[in-house]
């Protein structure tokens, strides 16, 4: 509307557990110019099919190196461009080093580790309280714990991830070279293979980067994942209930827990439109940046009529993990470890009950993840 100031994404949040409400009038607009932190402009995507078509697009850009690609934040430039950010061929030759980590089979010959883990930090939870924080003894650590399994971060060494505010280059550096000289049945150890024996495919930047986003994406992101989900299961007592009663739902409990709250902005979603793209019949300009709103996709009225939690819900599939190349590697693994995590609380705290007001839980504030400081409580 004319005379309207712009819109600033991301979206503040009405209430701890609210979805800002922009979003509820937005989808009927589809599409809509915001401004970053950056202070960049940037074309904002609401709607659950659009936002899987410009993902799935070959067309649309990630790089973030382009000149004229809009800054998601003042801070945000790259030197060098981690996986995550590459268009094809690169991307893919990077994806398919490390996708075999990843493999079902992976994922489920260490599901037996994810519960004893998840078991120690459950006796843990229970020595430091109640009350007690989700994050502090049980999200941040099995997540930490998980993501350094798989790697083969040594034990000793774990501690110093939790709550650091910088990427570990240096501390990977070092790791691998003592990985080179010893190697273990580790990711780590396979990637090192990679870059030694098949004519440097993985350059030594590529390795350290590869190695630190394993570890950051492994263990972040899952953890506000479980503290978002044992928030939404603590303040809607009948859905708690029906999980109990029906503990063989909980892979379709953990697919609705994860539509219902995206843990972070859509920031790192920012993407570059090559080419016109035709969304039928709203066309989105070659040279403009994009932001797929993925917590817009997942409460989108025209494909989730009942918007409300349902833990019984069977598809469609939520976005959380993305779609299409850049879906996310570690999907089948954060899905198992919250499985294992909500499976295994439930069971050993039947009484399990927030020990603060709702009102009084506190988000992060950060650009890109706005998970939860803190979920105290009490059995």
């Amino acid at each position: 509307m004319a005379g309207c100031p712009m819109p600033k994404y991301p979206f503040s949040w009405p209430s701890p557990i609210e979805q800002p409400k922009e979003f509820e009038h937005l989808h009927e607009q589809r599409v809509i110019e915001v401004e970053l932190p950056s202070g960049d402009n940037a074309l904002l995507l609401t709607r659950y099919e659009d936002i899987r078509a410009v993902l799935l697009n070959p067309t649309v850009s990630k790089n973030r190196n382009r000149p004229d690609i809009a800054r998601m934040t003042v801070h945000k430039t790259k030197a060098f461009q981690s996986q995550v950010d590459m268009d094809p061929p690169a991307h893919t030759r990077m994806r398919r080093l490390v996708a075999k980590a990843f493999v079902p089979s992976r994922v489920t010959a260490l599901r037996p580790r994810i519960r004893t883990i998840v078991g120690e930090q459950l006796d843990e939870l229970a020595a430091a309280g109640p009350p007690a924080d989700i994050n502090t003894h049980l999200g941040f650590p099995v997540a930490i714990r998980v993501a350094c399994e798989l790697l083969g971060v040594p034990q000793e060494d774990r501690g110093r991830f939790q709550g650091a505010k910088t990427p570990p280059w240096d501390y990977m550096r070092e790791l691998i070279e003592r990985k080179r000289a010893a190697p273990g049945d580790d990711l780590i150890s396979e990637l090192i293979t990679v870059h030694d024996e098949d004519d440097g495919r993985l350059s030594a930047t590529e390795l350290v980067w590869w190695s630190t986003i394993l570890l950051l994406a492994g263990y972040e992101t899952t953890a506000n994942q479980v503290a978002s989900a044992v928030v939404l299961l603590l303040t809607r007592p009948d859905r708690l209930a029906w999980l109990r009663a029906n503990p063989d739902r909980m892979p379709d409990a953990v697919e609705e827990l994860l539509r219902g709250q995206v843990v972070g902005t859509s920031l790192s979603m920012l993407r570059y439109l090559t080419e016109d793209v035709d969304l039928d019949g709203v066309v989105l300009p070659r040279g403009r940046s994009v932001v797929p709103a993925l917590e817009s996709a997942n409460h989108d009225p025209a494909v989730f009529a009942d918007r409300d939690l349902d833990l019984s819900r069977q598809g469609p599939q939520q976005l959380t993990f993305s779609v299409g190349q850049h879906f996310c590697v570690g999907a089948a693994l954060a899905r198992a470890e919250l499985e294992i995590v909500l499976s295994e609380l439930l069971t050993r705290f039947p009484g399990l009950a927030l020990a603060v007001p709702v009102g009084r839980l506190r988000r992060s504030t950060d650009a890109f993840t706005q998970g939860f400081l803190e979920v105290p409580v009490r059995w």
